[in-house]
């Protein structure tokens, strides 16, 4: 598939994840003060060498019904699916990318043995591509589909 059908298929998915996530929350129709903020998490390689994990808000523009939180440019996109059981043992990303849960469930295991329990509409920033890095398990029954999302700024913040 060309890049133009890639980007085209990714855009199509983001859509549809957030009118899913807006309807499931009640959000359309809300005033935007009331609204559940959205949320990603940053995974990122400490000075000690580890993988750590922080929660970061999207800071939409206020003022018009449709908000808008500009994301860093993507140079493509990618379905990625693993089976029920499926253990990615201690592994760094091979990119900066977002990574966003589309179905199924799992558990990402940063430094300190810290899990991070991830499901539909989770959004993640991996940034972890040096050092030890994290481990991946896919919890429970379903296989987890993710989209991949690789930045096309590729150096460290």
């Amino acid at each position: 598939m060309n890049s133009k059908g890639t980007l085209l298929i990714a855009a199509g998915l983001t859509g549809l994840l957030v009118l899913v996530s807006g309807a499931q929350s009640g959000r359309y129709g809300v005033d935007s003060q009331k609204r559940k903020p959205v949320s990603m998490t940053r995974l990122y390689t400490g000075p000690d060498g580890q993988t750590h994990a922080e929660e970061m808000q999207a800071r939409f523009t206020a003022g018009s019904a449709n908000e808008v939180f500009k994301l860093m440019a993507i140079t493509g996109a990618e379905l990625h699916r693993a089976a029920p059981g499926t253990v990615i043992d201690w592994h760094t990303a091979p990119r900066r990318q977002y990574v966003i849960t589309l179905s199924g469930q799992a558990e990402i295991e940063v430094a300190g043995g810290k899990k991070i329990t991830v499901g539909p509409g989770h959004i993640d920033l991996v940034e972890d591509t040096t050092g030890k890095g994290h481990i991946t398990r896919v919890t429970g029954n379903e296989e987890r589909v993710t989209l991949q999302l690789p930045l096309s700024e590729q150096a460290n913040r």
